[in-house]
């Protein structure tokens, strides 16, 4: 039976799964208690992302200097570089272009969500994607009506509350692995 190793591989996943979940659910608690603290992590690692990636490209495009896009190549390496020190530098000021960053895809997704709700209309459940583009939009105003000062903890609380999400749906998946593969 073909089934028997595919359930036997999901007999040794689930454990894996369930300390991913474990994992994300300790840490969105964590930052759901210190959201500022969260939020100059994220930053941080956001700007050691942005090095890296500066680097990579700066590097990527001197090795293709005869290529036409070379400037641009190089230009969005250099950008991408200084992006990365600000951030890591002063992640608190990087929390606020990055919050009101955030509030605009907030109300972008909302209206964009919105529009294709409307579009679904003469179908089930287009009512749904109302309320989501409306939860957008809400979550956008909000971020922007206390703005800068949501800046300190806004990134944090949506942390916190990406990596609860991510962990009960992780622990729900890494159930199922195990009640799949027949485990205890």
């Amino acid at each position: 039976m073909a089934d028997n190793g595919l359930n036997a591989g999901f007999g040794k996943a689930w454990i894996w799964m369930a300390l991913l979940a474990v994992i994300c659910i300790v840490g969105g608690f964590m930052a759901l208690l210190n959201p500022f603290g969260a939020t100059i992590f994220a930053v941080t690692l956001a700007g050691w992302v942005f090095l890296l990636q500066g680097a990579l490209q700066v590097v990527s495009a001197f090795r293709t200097r005869d290529w036409p896009g070379f400037i641009w190549s190089l230009g969005l390496g250099v950008l991408s570089l200084i992006v990365g020190v600000v951030l890591v530098v002063n992640p608190l000021a990087g929390s606020i272009s990055l919050t009101l960053l955030v509030a605009i895809l907030f109300l972008v997704t909302g209206v964009a969500k919105l529009m294709f709700a409307l579009s679904l209309r003469p179908f089930g459940g287009w009512g749904w994607g109302v309320l989501s583009g409306l939860i957008s939009l809400m979550l956008g105003v909000l971020i922007l009506s206390d703005f800068p000062e949501s800046a300190a903890a806004i990134l944090g609380l949506l942390l916190g509350i990406e990596l609860v999400s991510n962990g009960v749906l992780f622990l729900f998946v890494a159930l199922g692995l195990r009640k799949l593969s027949g485990g205890i």
